[in-house]
């Protein structure tokens, strides 16, 4: 179930860093945590892991929890195993294990397209256990259409990075350029990396999964940017 060529998706994890990312997560990981707090689980399963931070956390605090990741994102994956946490370059659909929590954070489902989101949730059925939760955020309409369009620079000296974003109500297509330091100059690569706005009502069309929790995430200010959900098998 390939969503973005791996190839963007290994661009975007060497700018991540870069995009302001580590000040949003705090806020958003505040709402899984809160919620695992009130679930009794052994297993859990991070799909679109990234750099591995929150899977970090996971084990952290819930040692005994047997956790893994994975990512689409050969660098990602290397990433979260430099860091000892277990994770596998590997498609959600073709995983051989069935888990408690299934977690999908910082709007990893926005990646998908409406197909590919069905067959997602199908696989995310098929994954969990009977009486398993799954965990995810989805960025709201406000959030692509008012947030994140324009464009965006960042120098960090031996990187620079540009982002050119424009959203038509369905699709958010942000044009990414990267200049990193190499021996003889300036390297350049170039990625299109799309997102997909979904509403939560399509959401529970698409799974026979029971979303039993909503709730709006405000980051930056007043407006919703994110809705968190709670569906349960």
């Amino acid at each position: 179930m390939d969503n973005v060529e791996y190839t963007a998706l290994d661009l975007y994890s060497k700018v991540e860093d870069l995009l302001g990312v580590n000040e949003v997560t705090p806020k958003l990981y505040e709402n899984y945590h809160k919620t695992l707090r009130e679930l009794e689980f052994s297993s859990l399963l991070d799909v679109g892991c990234g750099r591995g931070a929150f899977l970090v956390q996971i084990r952290e605090e819930y040692p005994t929890v047997e956790s893994m990741g994975i990512d689409l994102s050969p660098r990602m994956v290397q990433v979260t195993r430099d860091k000892g946490v277990e994770a596998y370059h590997i498609d959600l659909c073709v995983v051989d294990k069935k888990f408690d929590i299934i977690t999908a954070v910082f709007d990893m489902l926005n990646y998908l397209d409406d197909k590919q989101l069905e067959e997602f949730m199908l696989c995310v059925e098929n994954h969990l256990k009977v009486g398993g939760y799954f965990l995810c955020d989805i960025n709201s309409f406000y959030a692509f259409d008012e947030l994140a369009v324009g464009s965006f620079i960042k120098d960090a000296e031996e990187r620079f990075v540009t982002i050119d974003s424009d959203f038509d109500d369905v699709e958010y297509i942000s044009e990414f350029t990267l200049f990193e330091k190499g021996e003889s100059g300036f390297e350049k690569s170039q990625e299109t990396i799309i997102q997909y706005y979904h509403t939560v009502e399509r959401l529970e069309e698409l799974t026979t999964l029971q979303l039993i929790s909503e709730s709006d995430i405000s980051v930056y200010g007043d407006e919703v940017e994110k809705h968190y959900l709670l569906f349960r098998k």
